[in-house]
């Protein structure tokens, strides 16, 4: 080896870190880190490490001889000799697999070993000696011990090792360590004007998700952006995560409370009211996501504290503007409307769950019949009524709630001008949750109609405002009685939408939140430029369509029964109209009826003086 070169391919000896020390190759040259690649076989596979040139000269002394270092000055610019220790006695490599070296080798303590006079004056720096390799595993060293002492602090990041699913969460406590997490605050941020805002809330791990060690699965990055850690496995059942990113305008994580989520969503739209417009403020998500908590306030127990929702904040703002000097003089009034959608009928909350009809006039406006409206004066008088609607509202047990409501709340504060004329409308739902059909299956046949129609009011509201963003010619509202009724927060220029989308964080509830998620996503998703389906005839035609045209293939069974449903409703809607009709006819028939009655009371219809002449007269002539 006296007359080869440093050179690709050239077989020296190597040690590795355990002292063994076995023939290689030279795979690679890396001459500003002064070091060289070097491979071997082992164990039936091909392996490689880095190794720098000093270490290489230390255990192959005649590798260089001083003749032939003229070339290799870009390495070592002199050229000293000194004697280098005696290493440790080789090991034995006949069980080790790895290949002997070709040529018997001198011992190393008869070797002169030359090396530079920066080397041979001044013994190296071992941190300036280190491969970029070598760096690299301290760096990833060095990140695990930060990661693990963050972790072991007390109350931050703690992982139950008792927890079945602990390598899922510390694959996710891994990725979140690596964010650099920015959230929204009211301090740092701007509201933006959208005439459709659509926003993320997750809420907090409960009690019932504690005691059974539910991961969190919910990222939230940013102001804007959300994560979700989908827990699989592989065939080999290797676990691993599946991250779905989602961007909306705000994502409001588990610290997020109503006031922050109030600023940015119902409050930017407020004074579209005051303005002659509809604002319309929708809460959508799972069943026990925390929709009602947003829009109502705050549970204590089976007691609600109204004070701390969306609706009481709203109505504080509202009492404020009317108060201040450009909307003080208008004179304008409030009063307060509540009812449920539920089953596709109407139930109006404040008359003891009346039924109501929702007729359309020759001027195309879609009014709910002889719906109360309770004028109100301050904010306490506007939480009485929502405490009112909310005792009578309608709700059941499903799968994922044992208190779930089951209709579709719909709460209105109106404003009027001194004659009685609209000015503005805010309209505030909190949407039914959101059922799949595995959750549904094994409940009656009440219930499954119940989610059914849900789902196709969950649908149609979808089409509905994905219309009105791309300012569509046709609007699907007669697809659904939710969407009839809110027909004008659809429509004109100065109709304002926000949807608060809310989500479990649990591992167990991740294919609802992802469904709730991709449901808010497409809400915005098209652009300006993107052109609607011809408008139909039948507006649940249209929304099948719609549904077609997006990849959501639904079954024709399922869309049969939906309009056969939809047949049905309509069906009897028409004979409850006949019916009050002819109620009406009857009773007055019935009054005409009375009047008649009266009539004959009152007086008589023969004459009693002729009456009595002739009973003389006869009298006389018997005589």
């Amino acid at each position: 080896m006296s007359q080869q070169h440093l050179r690709l391919g050239l077989g020296l000896t190597i040690q590795r870190s355990d002292g063994r020390q076995h023939s290689a190759v030279v795979s690679g040259l890396n001459e500003s880190q002064q070091s060289i690649t070097v491979e071997w076989f082992e164990g039936g596979e091909t392996k490689g490490k880095e190794i720098e040139v000093l270490t290489v000269l230390n255990l192959n002394g005649n590798l260089l001889p001083p003749a032939h270092w003229a070339g290799y000055e870009k390495f070592y610019p002199a050229k000293p000799t000194v004697l280098a220790p005696a290493p440790a006695p080789l090991p034995n490599n006949r069980n080790s697999g790895i290949q002997p070296p070709s040529a018997p080798r001198v011992p190393l303590s008869q070797r002169p070993i030359n090396l530079p006079p920066s080397v041979a004056n001044h013994p190296a720096d071992p941190a300036k000696r280190k491969s970029q390799c070598v760096k690299e595993i301290d760096k990833i060293k060095k990140n695990r011990e930060e990661r693990r002492a963050r972790i072991n602090q007390p109350g931050a990041g703690e992982i139950d090792p008792s927890n079945p699913n602990w390598e899922f969460a510390q694959m996710i406590e891994d990725y979140r360590q690596e964010l650099n997490v920015a959230p929204l605050s009211f301090a740092n941020e701007v509201v933006r004007d959208h005439r459709i805002c659509v926003c993320v809330r997750k809420r907090p791990i409960n009690k019932k998700e504690k005691k059974l060690k539910t991961v969190d699965v919910m990222t939230f990055p940013s102001k804007d952006h959300i994560v979700v850690h989908e827990p699989k496995l592989k065939v080999d059942l290797t676990k691993f995560l599946e991250n779905h990113k989602f961007h909306f305008d705000y994502a409001f994580d588990e610290s997020s409370t109503n006031d922050l989520v109030y600023k940015f969503t119902a409050q930017p739209i407020l004074r579209t009211i005051f303005d002659g417009g509809i604002a319309t403020c929708f809460a959508y998500g799972q069943t026990g996501s925390g929709k009602t908590h947003t829009m109502g306030g705050d549970f204590n127990g089976k007691e609600q504290n109204f004070s701390l929702g969306i609706y009481a904040l709203a109505a504080s703002d509202v009492f404020e503007v009317l108060k201040g000097p450009q909307y003080g003089s208008l004179d304008l009034k409030v009063s307060c409307s509540f009812f449920e959608i539920y089953g596709g009928k109407v139930f109006d909350l404040l008359a003891r769950r009346a039924k109501r009809r929702v007729l359309e006039d020759g001027n195309n406006v879609v009014n709910v019949v002889d719906l109360k409206e309770s004028p109100v004066l301050s904010v306490a008088s506007v939480l009485g009524v929502i405490k009112e609607g909310s005792a009578v509202r309608t709700s059941g047990q499903t799968s994922a709630n044992a208190h779930s409501s089951r209709s579709h709340a719909v709460f209105q504060m109106i404003l009027r001008n001194p004659r009685g004329k609209l000015q503005g409308k805010f309209s505030f739902i909190d949407l039914a949750g959101n059922e799949r059909g595995a959750d549904t299956c094994s409940a009656n046949r009440a219930t499954r109609i119940e989610g059914a129609e849900i789902n196709k009011s969950l649908l149609a509201l979808k089409e509905c405002i994905r219309a009105m963003s791309i300012n569509a010619t046709h609007i699907p509202f007669r697809a659904s009685k939710l969407t009839q009724v809110l027909r004008d927060s659809f429509v004109g220029e100065k109709a304002r939408t926000c949807m608060i989308a809310t989500i479990a964080p649990g591992q167990n509830s991740v294919e609802c939140s992802l469904n709730t998620l991709r449901y808010a996503d497409r809400v915005k998703e098209l652009g300006p430029g993107a052109k609607p389906a011809p408008p139909l005839g039948d507006d649940l035609a249209f929304l099948h369509q719609s549904l077609m045209s997006q990849g959501e293939e639904e079954e024709q069974e399922m869309f049969n029964f939906h309009q056969a449903l939809d047949q049905l409703q309509q069906a009897e809607e028409t004979l409850v109209e006949e019916h009050t009709q002819c109620i009406q006819e009857n009773k007055e028939y019935l009054k005409q009826e009375e009047v008649i009655l009266q009539r004959m009371e009152q007086g008589v219809d023969y004459d009693i003086e002729g009456t009595k002449l002739a009973e003389i007269h006869f009298s006389g002539l018997g005589t």
